[in-house]
C-alpha cells in the first residue's frame, strides 16, 4: 500500500459479447487475451519505459486461476496488476481481475501471472532487461 492504495495499475477492460462461451461466462483462450489488452496500455504505450519491449518479449509463463464466473454483464472489468518479480531477462506480472463497480476489497474472479522475457528479434535470444525497463518495473513493485 501506497497512500493508502495498493500498489498497481489498474485499467478497465471491456467484454466483448465474442468472449463468451457456452456457458455464458468468458472463455479461458478470451480472458488471457484481455489480460494482454489489459497490460498493454501499462508497459507497451508510446512514453513508458517499458514500451521497448514491444521490439522484441515472449511469454514464458502464464497461470490463470479462476475463483469466480465472470460474465458479459459484470463490462468493464476492473484489473489490477503489479510487477511480481523481476530477474536479469525477465519479469512477472501478478493480476487481479473483478467484476466492473466491485470494491477492491471484493475477492477477485481471476488472479493470474504472466512472466515476460525480453527478447532481441534480429539475434532471436533472450536479452537483459535495461536500465530504464528495470527502473520502471521497479516502481510497480509490491514489497
Amino acid at each position: 500500500m501506497r497512500d493508502g492504495q495498493p500498489v498497481g495499475f489498474h485499467t478497465k477492460v471491456v467484454v466483448r459479447w465474442s468472449d463468451m462461451d457456452a456457458f455464458q461466462h468468458i472463455n479461458h483462450a478470451r480472458m488471457v487475451t484481455l489480460l494482454e489488452e489489459a497490460r498493454i496500455p501499462w508497459l507497451f504505450e508510446d512514453g513508458a519505459p517499458t514500451v521497448t519491449l514491444r521490439d522484441g518479449a515472449v511469454i514464458a509463463d502464464l497461470r490463470v486461476r479462476y475463483r469466480g464466473q465472470l460474465r458479459h454483464g459484470d463490462s468493464p472489468l476492473d484489473v489490477l496488476m503489479w510487477v511480481e518479480q523481476i530477474r536479469a531477462v525477465d519479469f512477472t506480472i501478478a493480476y487481479e481481475v473483478r467484476p466492473g463497480g466491485a470494491a477492491p476489497t471484493t475477492a477477485p474472479a481471476i488472479v493470474a501471472s504472466t512472466q515476460i522475457a525480453a527478447f532481441d528479434i534480429g539475434t532471436q535470444r533472450l536479452r537483459r532487461l535495461t536500465a530504464p525497463e528495470r527502473g520502471y518495473l521497479e516502481l510497480w513493485k509490491r514489497a
